[in-house]
């Protein structure tokens, strides 16, 4: 069932549908005629015109909506006897963050991470509590940690602790600058801090594997071309739905899944307010986003790789995902507005560790 309007976008429809009753009397007063232009029901998704979405969403996703929004739209149709059409924009999650809040005019935003959509939502475009407008915090895929490495695994790289050995070379991108890295260096510090360990002893760590680390390419792709066409390292932190993506299009990729403990990298979608209430179309994408965590929408997620958000789909596919021992959140580490003053901002901790790894 359809979410109820907003309370803010039901008392600016209400207005809206009052003036727009005054003018329409007065024009049948008039001309003694019906107005049959746009109103506001058709504004809310109401009459049989067309609407449109655009979906604004990180690369690897692509496969899945390709997928979900056909079934979305002959749902809808069928329902409401009203065509629905998509605009997608896919790309990085950061550079496509950027782009929404450069005016580009996304209806719902499904990025790699909330620290995102909060950064759409500190730029007015998204309003507060968005992660409360949708199921399970607003969460509709999820992912973990993925240790990528060479054909046979010559270094026998399996756990985190692996990753601080002599001679063992790791190829991750730089946290200043890719929000994916982000989940790759907090898998790290909670491999330490969620299995006992203090702050002291998980900054002593991931130092050790920073002083692997030969280059830090600026984002998870070029990240993923230095391992792979450059052929340098021994190691690529990953993700295991790009994994399981890259062998559901023929290429077998030799992995392994830290089990012991574990990041649960979370991807979350929004509605952005401004540009619904612009467009009008808020009715159509807030169900858009209710059908993402329907168990029809949720198997073709997992279909190309990601840990559903729904039990009975996780369950399908569970052969594809070990279970990890210990899965801990951003929550579970403060929250991304925690997070990103601790380790991410100038000076913060990431800066720390690089200057001690160039001392080094």
């Amino acid at each position: 069932m359809l979410r109820q309007l907003k309370l803010r976008s039901w008392k600016r429809w209400i207005a809206l549908f009052l003036v727009g009753l005054g003018l329409s009397t007065s024009l049948a007063a008039c001309a003694g005629g019906t107005q049959t232009g746009n109103s506001a029901d058709g504004a809310a998704g109401g009459s049989n015109e067309p609407v449109e979405l655009t979906l604004v969403s990180f690369a690897v996703t692509q496969a899945a909506y390709e997928k979900i929004i056909p079934l979305f739209t002959e749902k809808w149709q069928a329902e409401h006897n009203q065509e629905v059409t998509f605009n997608p924009s896919y790309g990085g999650s950061g550079s496509q963050t950027r782009a929404v809040i450069d005016g580009l005019e996304a209806d719902v935003v499904a990025l790699a991470l909330a620290l995102d959509t909060n950064k759409i939502q500190e730029a007015g475009l998204i309003e507060p509590g968005w992660e409360k407008d949708a199921p399970n915090d607003g969460i509709v895929t999820k992912s973990v940690a993925a240790l990528v490495t060479r054909e046979g695994n010559p270094k026998g790289v399996s756990t985190w602790a692996d990753l601080t050995k002599d001679g063992v070379q790791v190829i991750t991108a730089n946290p200043k600058t890719s929000g994916g890295a982000r989940w790759n260096f907090l898998g790290l510090w909670g491999s330490v801090t969620k299995t006992g360990g203090t702050d002291a002893q998980a900054e002593e760590f991931t130092t050790k594997v920073f002083q692997n680390v030969p280059v830090l390419p600026r984002d998870a792709r070029e990240a993923t071309d230095v391992f792979f066409k450059q052929g340098q390292g021994d190691v690529l932190i990953n993700y295991e739905n790009e994994v399981l993506l890259a062998k559901l299009n023929g290429q077998e990729l030799p992995y392994t899944i830290p089990t012991d403990v574990n990041i649960s990298i979370d991807n979350p979608i929004a509605v952005v307010d401004a540009n619904v209430e612009k467009h009008g179309n808020r009715e159509v994408a807030e169900a858009f986003v209710e059908f993402l965590f329907t168990p029809e929408a949720q198997r073709e997620f997992a279909k190309v790789g990601f840990r559903s958000v729904d039990a009975t789909v996780e369950s399908e596919f569970a052969a594809d995902h070990p279970k990890v021992n210990n899965l801990f959140t951003a929550a579970d580490m403060g929250g991304w507005a925690e997070i990103q003053t601790k380790f991410f901002d100038d000076g913060a901790v990431f800066d720390k560790i690089q200057a001690q790894v160039g001392k080094s």
